[in-house]
């Protein structure tokens, strides 16, 4: 097998073209530039990044179901202990309540409070506009990945 030969074999039985790895570099790079915008609207708010995706995950869970501290650490993909210290400095910063779940008092429920919903508004409806300014691109990528696919 020659070097070429690695290099485009994906375990698959399919052989990568220079296309497919131009589109995939494109794809991250498109994603690299949503988080970079993204970081800094949430700091532009007094956010961390980690403190507005932690908000969006508690706001976007099981269509407004209370989400637990377990949960939040499987949807930021952390450790358990870092979203308990996460959830401390939201709750610290006046962004959310923790609550003991009334079924199972060893599991500790978080709801956004006011001032979390209003930044997060603010920050969504921006992440929305940014997403439908970089819809083309993504579409067209997505479109070559699935020709060649």
């Amino acid at each position: 097998m020659t070097r070429g030969d690695r290099a485009d074999s994906t375990g698959t039985g399919r052989r990568l073209s220079p296309a497919d790895y131009e589109a995939l570099a494109e794809f991250r790079y498109g994603i690299r530039r949503f988080l970079e915008f993204s970081e800094k609207a949430a700091q532009g708010v007094g956010l961390t990044p980690r403190q507005h995706q932690a908000l969006l995950a508690v706001k976007g869970f099981g269509a407004g179901k209370p989400m637990s501290v377990g949960e939040l650490a499987d949807r930021l993909r952390i450790r358990h202990h870092s979203a308990v210290e996460l959830a401390d400095r939201l709750e610290d910063g006046g962004l959310i309540t923790k609550v003991h779940d009334p079924h199972d008092q060893r599991r500790v429920l978080l709801q956004l409070t006011t001032r979390a919903e209003d930044h997060l508004a603010a920050l969504s409806a921006a992440h929305l506009d940014e997403l439908a300014r970089i819809e083309p691109l993504l579409k067209r990528i997505l479109a070559r990945s699935r020709a060649r696919g």
